[in-house]
């Protein structure tokens, strides 16, 4: 599948990515006989595990930096979601009348499937997980999940996914606005809810919105059926969207809560918290468009299992929890871990995304026990929680999460939980939540033992 776009083609794949964000394309290209070649910023030894995984293909390496005559002379420039759109190299080879596409875009052109995009701010990992967990409840093995949340590699698969399958994708802001490049959309959408992110790239909340809302202006009805979108009622800007979008003809507008969720469902379902609750009804909604019934979701949920770095249990000693929340990366989302609990200690802090903490400070002096402090934005967030009117939270600070953990623990006392949950992406620190998350365990694993 794909043989006549690729092959004998000069490919480039613009930014391979340290930790594979652009094996799977490269690995497809190879297969269908293209001549590729990859360039990115990074230079080989950043690049290893990458590269690694790479071995024995015929691939053109241009690393360290990126050459214009590559972009003028490729038959196809596949761009990582990572890459702004207008970014220059990217204008150079527009100028050369040079096909621009991507990874999510080249799937959308190839998976004969129906697919069900779930976006957001926070929450969406986890509803995506969900769903493709409920829909497997009926359809079994004929349920694949990918996208932004890493499981599958989506090109090296998709030759193998039937048209009466289901595709089940986490769909980032980057990912819907390569897909509204090309006018591509799933056929059914779903908005877990939206707060400030990525105000780094996007400048404005504004902007940021306006990149998700293309995941709905893009969808059409199939032949037999219409688009399906589903909004989180509870969400200021779903809720506006679906009013929106319910006029549309040739559209099934649907909205989901926390309060939808029958307690029969609730009794078996494992995972913390309102927000949690909302992710599940977003699953539920989706699940039930398929004909997915409840008999067969309260079956299904006890078998499903939090995700790693989402509010993960890590283990538990002198009566103290531990949980690993590193994929918070916001400070909304370390808000919904703050409120899953009762004067938690948190870890937070890390990189700065120019997002304001002044809600999260005041939840955090108003909720929590303590609060220790890391990174480029913990003297910011200190600060706020300091100066909140209300606060009852213990504030330190740690240069590194060796030391934070070991502050942690001795603070803890029975029947405390412990969040590493940072509000922040990790790269000051890190090179990304995952590598941050897994430092967390290791060193929670030394501490309790």
């Amino acid at each position: 599948m794909g043989e006549g776009l690729f092959r004998d083609k000069k490919i480039l794949v613009m930014g391979l990515g340290r930790f594979g964000g652009g094996v799977d394309v490269v690995k497809f290209a190879c297969e269908v006989g293209a001549r590729v070649i990859v360039t990115d910023l990074a230079k080989p030894e950043a690049l290893a595990e990458s590269i690694a995984q790479l071995k024995g293909l015929d691939i053109t390496y241009h690393l360290g930096s990126h050459d214009s005559a590559d972009f003028e002379q490729a038959d196809m420039v596949v761009a990582n979601p990572a890459v702004p759109l207008d970014n220059k190299f990217l204008q150079i080879a527009r100028k050369a009348g040079r096909k621009i596409t991507s990874q999510i875009e080249l799937f959308f052109e190839l998976c004969p499937a129906k697919i069900i995009g779930i976006t957001g701010a926070n929450g969406k990992s986890t509803t995506t997980s969900l769903t493709a967990h409920l829909l497997r409840s009926r359809f079994s093995n004929k349920v694949w999940l990918g996208g932004n949340i890493g499981n599958e590699p989506m090109l090296t698969i998709v030759g193998r996914i039937k048209p009466d399958d289901l595709v089940v994708l986490e769909l980032s802001s980057f990912q819907i606005e390569q897909l509204a490049q090309s006018d591509k959309a799933p056929q059914v959408a779903l908005l877990t809810n939206l707060t400030p992110n990525h105000l780094d790239r996007y400048k404005t909340f504004e902007n940021y919105c306006k990149a998700k809302k293309l995941i709905f202006q893009h969808q059409k009805p199939d032949a037999n059926q219409p688009a399906v979108s589903i909004f989180n009622d509870e969400d200021e800007v779903g809720s506006k969207w679906y009013t929106k979008y319910q006029k549309d003809a040739g559209r099934v507008c649907v909205k989901f809560s926390a309060d939808d969720v029958p307690a029969d469902i609730r009794g078996v379902y494992g995972l913390p918290g309102r927000a949690y609750l909302a992710n599940l009804a977003g699953a539920i909604a989706v699940a039930k468009r398929f004909g997915v019934t409840d008999e067969r979701i309260i079956g299904s949920l006890p078998a499903f299992k939090a995700l790693p770095h989402r509010l993960q249990p890590v283990g538990q000693a002198r009566g103290v929890r531990w949980y690993n929340d590193s994929k918070a990366t916001t400070p909304d989302s370390s808000i919904v871990a703050l409120e899953a609990f009762d004067s938690p200690i948190i870890i937070a802090g890390g990189y700065d995304k120019h997002i304001p903490f002044d809600e999260f400070g005041a939840k955090i002096a108003q909720k929590a026990k303590a609060a220790i402090l890391i990174g480029q934005t913990a003297g910011a967030i200190g600060k706020i929680i300091q100066a909140h009117p209300q606060n009852k939270a213990q504030v330190r600070f740690a240069k590194t999460l060796e030391e934070a953990v070991k502050l942690a623990n001795g603070l803890a006392v029975e029947g405390d939980a412990v969040l590493l949950s940072p509000a922040c992406a990790s790269y000051d620190m890190f090179e990304n939540y995952e590598q941050r998350g897994e430092q967390f365990i290791d060193l929670v694993n030394k501490v309790i033992r």
